[in-house]
């Protein structure tokens, strides 16, 4: 097993996993009803056309679906409106990129649209119609007979929590004792990432219990994550136990980030095992920089694109050379601007995540960022007024 806490980047760590495991989707057929949120695994090539031409199915704005990526309530995307096409009539005009055409229910859609943006999420003034929500090119399985169709299917995810202090939510907790947060919590990660999530429950820290959860979820899962016990401490026996169930084992212990340094990959019977550290913040965050784009990849999704915004940092960040660092920070939207307070709880403080919008990464080359410096912060939803 490579030595303790031996910290890669996690560039360098993902592309050990990769000479090991590749994140492959699973081809399975399922029924159209059960195809909802899934991603086609094959082409699906009608011998209908449906309708007979492109229509508008309600009132609203043709338009280039890709001109409307990104649009949202707080960041509409303008575009051109160039004239207004009646149902029953026919145009000769075509669309390009960055403008859009008012069109009536039934009316054919323009050559070059490829979608329409209903009424409700657009708003004109002028020659100029204000896009509130991103739409994409799509036709129908159900209209042209498909009854099963093949799609990537969900990755199975085992999760383990460890740790003798640990008792699941609802039991009765004795001095000493604590509720176990990352085992639900990573469960709905999982199924944020579109995988299917079979929490095992809680494995102690004696290593025969550990090896015994472990072995359970290689059987009947894809991946295995578990939490807690990968640590420096004499109690910290995971990585230990799971590199001894097969080969390779353990390939990578410690990754260059913070929170999430005690991190380890192994892979055992073909299957990847994620450890992540016991505390909840970093947990989370070494779940979503390295298991996320990994469940993605299996499911056949693209890289989680999520949505920035500028702000002026309200305080002073000191960060170690040589680790990437990752902030959460609360949002507060003044009347001119928006200013980043850093949320400094520790990795062991669940508020710390509870009561951030959204977080700062700190590069591996950087220690400081001043005070009232501009800094990109990575949302984890809405900001909201103070």
């Amino acid at each position: 097993m490579p030595g303790f806490l031996k910290a890669k980047a996690l560039e360098e760590a993902l592309g050990r996993l990769e000479r090991y495991w590749k994140p492959r989707p699973r081809a399975i057929k399922v029924p159209l009803a059960d195809a909802s949120d899934l991603v086609l695994a094959e082409d699906v090539i009608s011998n209908l056309d449906i309708p007979p031409f492109d229509r508008a199915a309600f009132d609203g704005y043709a338009v280039h679906a890709s001109d409307t990526y990104g649009a949202g309530e707080d960041s509409p995307v303008p575009l051109k409106c160039i004239g207004r096409l009646p149902a029953g009539t026919w145009s000769s005009v075509k669309l390009r990129a960055g403008q859009c055409l008012e069109i009536a229910t039934g009316a054919p859609l323009p050559n070059g649209a490829d979608a329409v943006v209903m009424v409700e999420y657009a708003v004109a003034r002028k020659d100029v119609v204000d896009i509130y929500r991103a739409v994409a090119p799509g036709g129908t399985l159900a209209a042209i007979g498909i009854k099963m169709v093949g799609v990537s299917g969900r990755p199975r995810v085992a999760v383990i929590s460890t740790g003798a202090e640990l008792r699941s939510p609802g039991s009765k907790l004795r001095r000493g004792q604590i509720y176990d947060v990352n085992g639900p919590t990573i469960c709905m990660a999982i199924e944020e990432c579109g995988g299917e999530a079979e929490y095992l429950g809680i494995a102690g820290d004696r290593p025969s219990q550990i090896s015994g959860f472990v072995k359970k979820g290689l059987s009947s899962s894809d991946v295995v994550v578990i939490s807690g016990g990968s640590s420096a401490g004499a109690g910290d026996i995971v990585p230990s136990v799971v590199d001894r169930l097969g080969r390779p084992g353990v390939i990578v212990h410690g990754l260059a980030l913070k929170p999430g340094k005690p991190t380890f990959i192994a892979v055992v019977r073909n299957r990847p095992v994620f450890g992540l550290p016991g505390y909840p913040v970093s947990a989370l965050i070494a779940f979503d920089q390295l298991v996320a784009p990994n469940l993605r990849q299996m499911i056949g999704l693209p890289p989680l694109e999520r949505k920035t915004v500028s702000a002026k940092l309200s305080a002073k960040i000191l960060s170690a050379r040589g680790r990437r660092e990752f902030v959460p920070v609360e949002l507060v939207r003044g009347n001119e601007e928006i200013s980043a307070k850093p949320i400094l709880k520790g990795s062991g403080a669940i508020t710390a995540l509870s009561a951030a919008h959204g977080y700062i990464e700190v590069p591996l080359e950087e220690e400081i960022i001043e005070e009232d410096e501009i800094v990109e912060v990575v949302l984890f939803g809405r900001v909201e007024h103070a």
